[in-house]
């Protein structure tokens, strides 16, 4: 089976245990047991812990910011990319966010990832609302405002019942409307 194992493999088995371990767990023992494989087939891949780590964080990038915004990219103009955006990222569970946002607390490798990653998504809603008729600064204080908002219910320990959040949601979409 580890013949079989891609990178891709691994990076998506070190995305689940950072969601459901932290980052503490991002060891080849113990990612190696939960594929059935040897840690060879993870030094196959990766030359050490540091490098996946540093692929790991590509990787979150990758599926937390690109993937989302490619995503929204391809949706026709007569919808609402911020509305769709918003309820995608208020309906997710948070445990992949807090992990990477807990990590980045010890780990400059981990800061530096999302520091990088707030800053694509700012700017991504900042476009957003400029594309909606927002002058530049009205629309850069509004996608801080709603980027706070994520940052909260990704890191709040205390979700909110589906039909509170989707009031929330609701509330935040007339703020940031015209």
């Amino acid at each position: 089976m580890a013949d079989q194992l891609s990178a891709q493999d691994w990076l998506h088995q070190g995305i689940r245990t950072l969601a459901q371990s932290g980052f503490m767990a991002l060891k080849a023992e113990p990612l190696a047991k939960a594929l059935g494989v040897s840690r060879g087939s993870f030094y196959w891949h990766f030359a050490d812990i540091g490098v996946y780590h540093a692929a790991i964080l590509q990787h979150w990038r990758d599926v937390a910011a690109e993937q989302v915004i490619a995503d929204l990219e391809m949706v026709p103009k007569d919808r609402d990319a911020l509305a769709l955006l918003l309820r995608q990222a208020f309906s997710s569970t948070p445990a992949l966010e807090n992990a990477v946002r807990t990590w980045a607390t010890v780990d400059p490798a981990a800061r530096t990832a999302v520091q990088a990653i707030d800053q694509r998504r700012l700017g991504y809603i900042e476009a957003l609302l400029r594309q909606s008729g927002f002058a530049a600064e009205m629309a850069r204080a509004r996608a801080q405002i709603l980027y706070w908002a994520f940052l909260g219910f990704a890191l709040s320990d205390k979700p909110l019942p589906p039909a509170r959040r989707a009031m929330v949601v609701e509330e935040l979409l007339r703020m940031a409307s015209r």
